[in-house]
């Protein structure tokens, strides 16, 4: 209890309420498979955003930097296709708080900042395709399921 009174305190003193609760990173796992479901490990990953682009080894976790913008995720394996996703984008309960707690310059600085939003925390990618990842499907404890693209009419 006296920790949530803490936090609220903190928030309405400092009106940036996802900063306070909130690292400017998160980690995400990346995973790459074949499309018979087969796990590959090793493929060289590329995380972009607007804040730059961080790679990793897929099967590895990494820090990504958080941003209001989505996450493009390219993978490349000498022996597959290349896999490639993106990875939405959702404002995180620190946002919400803000708007609650009255933090309308809170929501701003925070939105700004990129503390205000999340991506899903653990993705596979598969060779051959594009995905869409968003974290709003997101299940702990499990990948975040990949969707394909809808094409444009």
């Amino acid at each position: 209890m006296f920790q949530r009174i803490s936090i609220v305190s903190a928030c309405i003193v400092f009106t940036g309420c996802a900063s306070v609760v909130n690292d400017s990173t998160h980690p995400m796992k990346v995973e790459t498979k074949t499309e018979a479901g087969q796990v590959v490990a090793g493929a060289e990953c590329k995380l972009t955003n607007d804040y730059g682009s961080v790679s990793v080894k897929s099967g590895d976790t990494t820090q990504v930097r958080r941003s209001s913008k989505d996450l493009d995720i390219l993978c490349k394996h000498p022996e597959n296709p290349d896999a490639s996703a993106r990875a939405i984008s959702r404002a995180n309960a620190g946002m919400f708080g803000n708007i609650i707690l009255g933090g309308g310059i809170g929501a701003i600085i925070d939105h700004n900042k990129g503390t205000a939003y999340t991506y899903p925390t653990w993705v596979q990618l598969v060779y051959g395709k594009t995905l869409v990842f968003d974290r709003s499907a997101e299940k702990e404890g499990q990948p975040t399921l990949g969707t394909e693209p809808v094409p444009a009419k």
